[in-house]
Formats: C-alpha cells, structure tokens, sequence
C-alpha cells in the first residue's frame, strides 16, 4: 500500500512555473540565472506558506542544473538535479536557525563553507527563520556573510524581516513575497483535486482559501481535513461545519431583518449565531466585512473586490442593488463603532444588540428639521414613542440672546403708583438686536424652578410663538415698577432650589430703560454667564407674571470698581502674609504665584 502524503508536500512547486502567486518573483530570478548575474545572498521575507523556502530549494537547484529547459527551468535529469531530487545532494544545506541559533552553529556553518562543491558550481546554504538568530551569532556571521567564497550562496529566509539588524540586511539581495490571493489559491485546489480525484465545490474552495488567509500551505492542509471528513468530497455544508465559520447565509438573513426594520428576527439571528459558539466580536467584524462586500458590490467596477466566485458576486450585486449606498455606509460605520467600543464595553452582548437595533432604523423615516419627511435615510433617535418625540421636538438650550420681543409703541418710564400709558401714534420700536455678552464653557447643568424647569417652558414658548403670532396676540397688560419689584422676587423665590442663580438674582435690581426694558447690571462675567443662560427662563416667567409680551431683560456687565468687599489677589496674598509671615519662604523656595 502506497503511503499516504499530505498535499502541501506532495504538491510542493519543484520548478518556479509551479510556484503560487509569486510569477514576478520568479521571473526576476529565473532572469537573474539566465543571464547569471547571482548575487552572493538572498533574503527571502514573507509571511508563513507563501514558498519562500520552495523558491530557495528550486533556485539552488536551478544554479547548479547543467542543462537547463529553454525556459529556464531545471532539468530534472542531470546528476545534480537527481541527486537534489533525491535529498541526496552535498551543494544544498539547510540550517534551521529556530533550533540552530547560538555561535557556535554559524561556527560550524562557516567551516563547511570552506569546502568547495564536489559536482556543480555552486553550493548553497539555505537558514530558514534567520531572525532567531542570536545577536552573537548574527555579528559572527557577517564577515562570511559579506564577502563569501566564489562557489558560495546563501538564501536568508524569514517570516519577520524587522527583526533581522540592520547590518545583515545591506548584505542581501531582499525579495518581499506576497500573500498569495484567494483567486490564485482557488485555482490551485481545483488542480490538486483533479489529480486526487476529489469533488470540489469552488464555493468551498472560496471558504477554505479565505481561512488559510494568503497561505499556500494552510490552505492545502485545510483541503485534506475538509475532503477527509467528506470521503473525498468538498462540499460547501461540510466545510462550513468544520471549519465553523460564520456562513454568509447568516449575514444576508440580518440584511433582510434591517430592511424589514424586524428587531425580535435581528436578536434571534444573533443569538442562533451565539449558541453556535462564535465571538461576538468575530461576528460583527464579520457583519462589518459583509456591508463592505455589498458597497463594492454595488458598482460593477468594483466588484472584482468581491473575493468570492463568480456566483457570490452575482448574488451581492443583486442584494446590493436593493439597498440604499447610506443605508450600507452607516451600517459599516455603526459596526466599526461596535469593533471600537467592544474591548471596552462591561455588556458586550448588550452592545452588540444595541448595534443590531440601531441597524433595524436606519431605514426608518426621520422628519428633517422642516417637519416634513424627505424620505432620507437618517437614523431614529433613542425613543420613537410620543413622549420622546415631544421631548425632541423642543429646541437645545443654548445661551444665545433672547428672540426679539414683538415691535410696539415706545413707553415712557414711569413711577410707582402711575399706570403704564402707550400712545397710539408712537413710533413703533424695532426689535432688540442680540447683545453678546463674555462667556464661559457651558457646563451643561439644567437649572430648574421648584417643581418645573423654566428653561424647558421657555423654549417650548419660543419654539410656539411665530406658529400662535396669529391666532392669540400679544400681552400689553399694564404694570408699574413695584409690580416689576414683586415679580422679580418671585422669579427669585422660584429658584430657591438653586442657590448659585437665586443668590446671584438678589444682587441685582431690574433698572427700567426705554419702555419694557430691564437692564441688569453685573459686576462679574461669571454672574453674566449664569444670567445670560438663565435669561429665556427668567424673562418667560416675568411675561407671564405681569401678563405682557414686551417686557425684555438686556444683561450689561459694569466695569466700575469692585466693592470693598471683594478683595484682589494682591491683597488676599498680603492679608496671608500679614497672618502667616513663614508663607512667605514657602513661595519663593517652589516660586509660587496667586493665579
């Protein structure tokens, strides 16, 4: 009975036609041999099954071939190609410097080095992983390595080029092989099967080549266990259930749920991919590849970027096709965000549903800011039910000033206990412009008045005043400056809850200017800034309070003296001095200063 070998070295390239997905490579050695321009060494780098060391064994073999094809190629016939094919051959050596690795072994290496080749021209010394080479060894090496017998040849091979110092690498000749593609790796499955006499399944091909990950050999290896478990048939089913991968089957049924808007069908997919035992993790990285699969899919001149059989492709355009391109964009944003926040997140299972919920709305119709609905694709905010909607339709809360108040006739100023009296052939006042006021970083706080927050009620009256200018008029109810006084200490009151404002409120006294106009003058921009965001709130209540639509607060920071009672820091630092007179070498020991 003929002994079974693995295909990765029974199909192992013995001439360079035979070599995956390196063809510029090859070309550029063979040209080197035909026109025997050989350099002294060679660095092959690459990642893990790509044939570095396959191309280092035929290039050894070709250079001491004696009658070499037209093509290039090795004969195969001579006596040193019979003895190479036979692992018989004195003029090719190969060291492992995995478990080759101290001075001593490079020692021994340079001493046969010194031996010249019995048949042939040339003998060739192969180190494979040459990066865990010893930093002594390497520094041993480079004088053999630099300047080398005539007959001698070294080939470097190494999976990690940055780890080789730098010394080494001016020496060599470095040739960077690729990781071999799917379509390549496709191609030469279907060889090995016909010549093993296995039913392929390309789709499964597809599946194997993409786990290999640009692996010649993991790919071939992945082939036998995959046609083993077949009894000599790969077919789609059995490769996905052995090599549990995700199938796109499960990819494509989510697709239809976020079109659909379907969360319950989202959650159970998700948790039918989970009780498989796939990560999470791994299935939204995956989600997030298959969104990227249907937006190259989606134009023709890019779906050869679609690294599957003709057939997927086909099946991805069509799906693609039925998609909005900003509905697939946010869909791989939203998964990229999910991938960013995963390592981070306490409950990963919740984030990764949260993600599938917000996936399930994109499609769903959101009115722009002009109420109506323009069919474009924006995502749903927390809560579609009325309550949320209500609370959303509400205008942020920012410090801008106020809205100009509605254009009336001039009042004159009055006293207490006069009544208000508006002339009718008043010239009409034009609206206050915005005052800017210095400002410091909002810090977001919400202050609210007893049981109700006043700046959310006079933002929802500002957001309703132009839609009811027509249907109720405006409040031209008459008062006097006591009635302002009261009012103002009502305001007051309402913010007992919020010391800092209410504080701040009773510093202050509303002076009366032209008409309804009420300037409050500060001392301080902090006390500006708290005034200038509470402003809206304030001047809402005091509408209603006196039952008229004019009345307007104008916020004016005072640049007279500060009062007696607010000390400077010169006379802070003076007054600790005075009390304390050791604080002095205190600061100037660390140079410190009153900031």
């Amino acid at each position: 009975m003929e002994q079974y070998i693995v295909s990765a070295r029974k199909y192992r390239p013995a001439t360079f036609s035979s070599v995956v997905g390196q063809q510029a490579l090859t070309v550029t050695l063979k040209n080197a041999i035909a026109t025997d321009r050989l350099a002294h060494a060679y660095l092959f780098c690459g990642s893990r099954g790509v044939g570095k060391t396959s191309c280092a064994r035929i290039f050894a073999k070709t250079i001491n071939c004696t009658s070499r094809t037209a093509d290039g190629e090795a004969c195969n016939e001579c006596d040193s190609c019979r003895q190479f094919n036979e692992n018989r051959s004195l003029n090719i050596i190969e060291l492992d410097a995995a478990s080759n690795n101290g001075v001593d072994d490079i020692r021994s290496l340079i001493e046969q080095v010194m031996v010249p080749p019995a048949v042939g021209r040339y003998r060739v010394f192969i180190i494979d992983e040459v990066h865990m080479l010893t930093q002594s060894a390497f520094n041993a090496f480079l004088k053999t390595l630099e300047e080398p017998p005539s007959y001698v040849v070294f080939i470097l091979a190494t999976t990690e080029k940055h780890k080789i110092i730098p010394t080494i690498l001016s020496r060599c000749q470095i040739y960077d092989f690729n990781r071999i593609g799917i379509h390549d790796m496709v191609n030469h499955m279907l060889h090995v099967a016909q010549q093993e006499g296995i039913e392929a399944d390309p789709a499964a091909l597809n599946i194997i080549a993409q786990k290999a990950d640009g692996a010649m050999r993991d790919a071939l290896s992945i082939f036998d266990q995959v046609a083993a478990s077949g009894y000599g048939k790969v077919t789609y089913q059995a490769t996905v259930d052995n090599l549990n991968v995700l199938d796109n089957s499960y990819y494509g049924r989510l697709v239809d749920a976020f079109v659909k808007q379907d969360v319950p069908s989202a959650l159970l997919i998700y948790k039918e991919i989970r009780s498989k035992g796939f990560d999470s993790q791994f299935f939204i990285n995956g989600l997030g590849l298959y969104f990227r699969d249907l937006m190259v899919a989606s134009d023709p001149s890019t779906l050869s970027l679609v690294e599957a059989t003709d057939e997927i492709r086909a099946e991805m355009a069509a799906r693609a096709a039925k998609l909005h391109p900003t509905f697939i964009y946010k869909a791989m944003d939203l998964c990229n965000d999910a991938d960013f926040n995963y390592r981070q997140a306490s409950n990963k299972q919740f984030l990764i549903e949260l993600t599938l919920i917000k996936l399930c709305q994109l499609l769903s119709p959101s009115p722009d800011e002009s109420g109506s609905d323009g069919g474009q694709l924006k995502p749903l905010t927390a809560s579609s039910s009325p309550q949320a909607a209500a609370t959303a339709q509400i205008p942020p809360r920012t410090p801008a000033a106020p809205a100009a108040s509605p254009q009336r006739p001039v009042q004159a100023p009055q006293t207490a206990p006069q009544v208000s009296q508006r002339p009718a052939a008043a010239a009409p006042r034009p609206p206050e412009p915005p005052r800017t006021m210095p400002r410091q970083p909002s810090t977001g706080h919400s202050y609210r008045m007893g049981a109700f927050s006043l700046n959310r009620q006079a933002a929802a009256t500002s957001a309703d005043t132009s839609a009811k200018a027509e249907a109720a008029p405006a409040r031209t109810g008459s008062y006097s400056d006591a009635d302002m006084d009261t009012a103002w200490r009502k305001c007051i009151d309402r913010y007992s809850a919020e010391p800092v404002i209410a504080n701040t409120m009773r510093s202050i006294t509303p002076e009366r200017g032209r008409g309804d106009d009420f300037t409050l003058r500060v001392t301080s921009s902090i006390q500006a800034d708290i005034l200038e965001k509470e402003k809206p709130a304030m001047q809402g209540a005091l509408r209603d309070l006196l039952g008229n639509d004019y009345v307007t607060l104008l916020i004016e920071l005072s640049h007279a003296e500060l009062p007696s009672t607010l000390w400077t820091n010169d006379k802070v630092l003076q007054s600790i001095l005075e009390r304390h007179p050791h604080v002095a070498d205190f600061i100037a020991k660390y140079k410190l200063r009153m900031i």
